[in-house]
């Protein structure tokens, strides 16, 4: 192809959370020969923010909100007039399609939906928006295929409209940096649980450490590290401490460098109410560290259903958190390599860097078919 598509990708901040971390993904691997790659962040970047290579032109529009950033996004897009506009969050989605008739005309709009949308839509308004404005996106790029199925059925999607892509995890990536890690680390008490999330009410954290209490009571040793910033932290060191599990318990906030965590933890807990695709699930898989999870989605149940290494809770309870994190751990407890357990977590191939970075070009592409030569 002569041409090279001209994309703008578009995030509330560099560094974060899963959703900015696949789109620097895509900004980071995409072909420059195939691809202009331009990327906007709304706001200051965030600890973890990643280098970007040269090729790639970074807009900053220094806003504090996303919603007050509508005049620089549509200045910046008459300006660089690009073939494709990509957004990965659902807010900034909303802004984007509501400014899509102020436009150019042969702009293609294509979105990123980062969670179960039935789930995530807890009020009217919310509803409204994806009712009303997802139908104006030429492409809806959803995790798994029943994330896709729910925009169908809640909010009458056309299936056209919608693509199915894996995250991008850089798989080799970071099971290099976790062998480097495990050079260092000494045996540690056992077992070690590892939490990675936004500290939010969806993210069930508060579920988990009701769990963790009952774990503590057969397993004295036991320690909990939750890694993660959000609204919630005072509540949840709160909550800890009237469970009298905050000496067992540590908070340390946002971490970019997470292969030192991996290596010393026996398992991974994902204790949310809902979710799309997590990234820090797929990139704890990716660490080999066996994994405990809620049914949060219907993608998360098809992809890790009969999973070696993966323990999936019955119900989103603490009593049933608690059950299961002790059937894995009994089960680990067996296990050859008592601290330090992997598994290779097969379930994780199409979400390889380079297969689902090619799905995405491929898409970006055929948006375009009268650029294709």
């Amino acid at each position: 192809m002569s041409y090279r598509i001209k994309l703008l990708l578009l995030i509330p901040h560099l560094g974060g959370g899963g959703a900015e971390r696949v789109t620097a993904q895509l900004a980071i691997h995409l072909d420059p020969s195939r691809f202009a790659i331009h990327l906007a962040t709304i706001s200051e970047d965030r600890p973890g923010a990643p280098q970007l290579p040269s090729h790639v032109t970074l807009h900053r529009l220094s806003c504090e909100r996303v919603r007050s950033a509508w005049q620089p996004i549509l200045s910046l897009i008459h300006r660089l007039k690009p073939d494709v506009v990509f957004s990965g969050m659902a807010h900034l989605s909303f802004l984007i399609l509501a400014l899509r008739p102020l436009l150019p005309r042969h702009t293609r709009i294509l979105v990123r939906q980062n969670t179960t949308a039935s789930a995530a839509a807890t009020t009217r308004r919310h509803r409204l928006a994806y009712r009303t404005l997802y139908p104006l996106a030429d492409t809806i790029f959803c995790q798994s295929q029943a994330m896709a199925d729910d925009l169908i059925q809640h909010f009458s999607i056309s299936p056209h409209k919608l693509s199915v892509c894996p995250n991008p995890i850089d798989i080799g990536s970071i099971r290099s940096a976790i062998r480097q890690a495990r050079r260092s680390v000494t045996q540690s008490a056992f077992p070690r649980v590892l939490c990675i999330a936004r500290l939010s009410h969806e993210k069930g954290i508060d579920l988990l450490l009701q769990a963790f209490a009952s774990v503590l009571r057969v397993h004295p040793s036991a320690f909990l590290t939750v890694l993660g910033n959000g609204p919630l932290l005072a509540d949840l060191q709160n909550l800890a401490c009237y469970l009298n599990v905050h000496h067992a318990v540590s908070f340390p906030g946002f971490q970019s460098d997470l292969a030192h965590h991996y290596a010393q933890s026996t398992l991974f807990v994902l204790p949310s109410r809902y979710e799309g695709m997590p990234n820090a699930l797929l990139e704890a898989a990716a660490a080999e560290i066996p994994i405990v999870a809620t049914p949060a989605s219907q993608g998360l149940i098809d992809l890790l259903h009969s999973q070696p290494g993966v323990w999936l809770t019955q119900s989103t309870t603490p009593k049933s958190i608690a059950e299961t994190l002790l059937a894995a751990i009994a089960e680990l407890q067996s296990s050859p390599g008592l601290n330090t357990p992997h598994f290779d977590h097969t379930f994780l191939a199409p979400f390889e860097v380079s297969r689902s970075i090619a799905a995405y070009a491929a898409c970006f592409e055929q948006a375009l078919p009268q650029v294709q030569q």
